[in-house]
């Protein structure tokens, strides 16, 4: 199953990829060269496949709990100062995804859209510690009535391009559901409120929609 952003890409993918192996049978008279090509080929369309597959996630909804809004590696636990909605301390999560990685996005609490916006910006690699203020990124806030306040920013790395956000203002939404998808390598920052209890690790993999980054104490 594929993401409905990537279907463009991979049509316009495959579509280049039959009409190059088809020119190379015919015009590269050299066997060692022509399916060298032909493999070159093969093995790019499997990455973009790969890139825009969209698994089924078991998401339990728990409104107790914050779930990981994507897959990757948790490469940031602090408690900082957040500057764009709370304008207050909290405490931020942050989850690295390789081009290898899932790339969609899912809420990570159910609730209420209280907060979206875009912002364009620069492509510093996901993992600078100004991408969360300088890069292209969207910011997200849902609240539900038990955990309250939860913001998530979806953040473009340097070979993102493109993010797509389908949150809206006042949407009613559910825990694990599709938020979003960013294309080409990214981070999802999370802001907690500071007396979370955080569950995971610094180098922790996650899954999006199934693991647990935060529950109330």
């Amino acid at each position: 199953m594929f993401h409905k952003e990537g279907y463009k890409i991979i049509i316009i993918t495959f579509v280049s990829v039959i009409g190059s192996a088809l020119l190379a049978d015919r015009f590269i008279d050299i066997n060692w060269l022509r399916t060298s090509l032909l493999v070159a080929l093969i093995v790019f369309l499997i990455l973009i496949l790969q890139f825009f597959r969209n698994p089924k996630r078991h998401t339990i909804p728990n409104n107790t709990q914050v779930i990981s809004p994507v897959d990757g590696k948790v490469v940031v636990i602090e408690e900082v100062y957040e500057k764009e909605y709370f304008k207050d301390k909290r405490l931020q999560v942050s989850v690295f995804m390789s081009p290898i990685n899932v790339h969609v996005t899912r809420y990570p609490i159910g609730g209420h859209v209280i907060f979206s916006k875009y912002h364009p910006g620069k492509y510093l690699v996901a993992w600078h510690p100004k991408a969360s203020e300088e890069n292209e990124r969207t910011t997200v806030v849902v609240e539900n009535e038990t955990f309250g306040k939860v913001l998530f920013r979806q953040i473009a790395g340097a070979l993102a391009k493109r993010i797509v956000n389908y949150a809206k203002l006042n949407d009613k939404v559910a825990q694990g559901s599709d938020s979003g998808f960013i294309k080409f390598g990214s981070r999802v920052d999370l802001f907690l409120p500071v007396d979370t209890k955080i569950n995971v690790t610094l180098n922790q993999k996650v899954r999006g929609g199934e693991s647990i980054i935060a529950e109330l104490r």
